[in-house]
């Protein structure tokens, strides 16, 4: 009896070695986790790291976006890893979750979706300290350190610029606009950190009366496109009689402004100003150039008009100020206005006073 217990026994390892032979093999385990993801660090293109239990590759340059599937779509999911995670709390953090329409005043601290803390720089009604009247505080729940710094120092994020204009014509990137910094830096770089939203809000207010919400590209009306050749000029219109119409964010015109934007810039733009509806960077500092330098209809720049506490009003004379101002427009100007309003409030920044022409 013993020995066909043992036979049976033997058979039985046989038939589980057999089936160990054709069984697939137990799935790999997941990879080690990168370096957890850093709220304040900026990561470029390929580079990876860990959040909640995944590890995530940056499409492009990023900071302060948590990894998802939503959002930009920066992130690209790698799946799960092990041996890592999210970067924890600073110690002696413990403040409450932040929570949509709920009242906090001056001084109050929250954990907001992302896992940073921010605090509240003014009374308000629960605004997305994102967007509005709060100071970040990656790593201390003390002090006011400052949102971390964008590319090309500029003080408006990519998730502030999208927020602004929501129905861009793609063309109009913020990459481009980013690109175009360093052609003026002193355009959203003088004065106080006010000052600086100030004149950002400002400029992108107005452009986006000028563009419709940064949707026209090219002027609308090719009626037009003949009268912007001034044949008096010296070197005349070597593009074409009807090239040089409206482009970009500030609708540069005329072969004049042409000629001059592309000898301050160092572009052909008199010869090619098709450069303006084609390079995104372009079309960018041409606006830029036309902010810093010119006088237009006003008495000043608007960067100057800004930076020197004359209000947005005095933008929109530099800009048109002989169609619009002094009760000539009214409502081109209070749309103008509106948007000023909405971009402050976005970059969390007191509008100033002299709103109006």
């Amino acid at each position: 009896m013993s020995r066909l217990r043992i036979v049976a026994s033997a058979a039985v390892l046989a038939v589980a070695g057999a089936l160990a032979v054709i069984l697939p093999t137990s799935p790999a385990s997941a990879a080690a986790c990168a370096t957890a993801w850093n709220s304040s660090a900026v990561y470029t293109g390929g580079m990876v790291a860990s959040h909640n239990g995944r590890n995530w590759s940056a499409k492009w340059w990023t900071q302060g976006e948590t990894p998802s599937t939503g959002g930009t779509g920066v992130w690209a999911d790698q799946g799960a890893c092990t041996g890592g995670g999210t970067t924890p709390p600073p110690s002696g953090c413990d403040h409450p979750a932040w929570v949509a329409g709920r009242a906090y005043v001056a001084g109050d601290i929250v954990r907001y979706t992302d896992g940073r803390y921010y605090r509240a720089e003014h009374d308000n009604p629960g605004y997305d300290p994102v967007i509005s009247t709060w100071y970040w505080e990656p790593y201390t729940c003390g002090g006011t350190t400052p949102p971390p710094t964008n590319p090309g120092g500029f003080v408006v994020t990519q998730g502030q610029f999208d927020q602004m204009f929501p129905s861009r014509n793609s063309f109009y990137t913020y990459n481009g606009l980013v690109a175009a910094l360093s052609a003026y830096p002193a355009f959203a770089g003088t004065g106080s950190d006010t000052v600086r939203r100030q004149e950002a809000a400002a400029f992108l207010a107005n452009v986006n009366h000028e563009t419709g919400g940064l949707v026209h590209v090219v002027e609308q009306n090719t009626a037009n496109y003949p009268h912007y050749c001034d044949q008096s000029q010296s070197y005349g219109c070597p593009a074409g009689q009807a090239a040089y119409y409206g482009r970009g964010p500030i609708q540069l015109s005329w072969n004049f402004n042409y000629k001059a934007a592309g000898d301050a810039l160092g572009l052909p733009l008199l010869t090619n100003p098709y450069l303006v509806q084609n390079d995104a960077s372009v079309a960018w500092k041409t606006g830029i150039w036309y902010w810093m330098t010119q006088n237009g209809p006003g008495t000043m720049t608007p960067h100057n008009a800004m930076v020197n506490g004359r209000g947005f009003g005095e933008t929109i004379r530099s800009i048109n100020g002989s169609l619009e101002c002094g009760g000539r427009n009214p409502a081109q100007v209070q749309s103008r206005v509106a948007a000023y309003q909405r971009f402050t409030q976005i970059l969390g920044v007191a509008t100033g006073g002299n709103l109006t022409c």
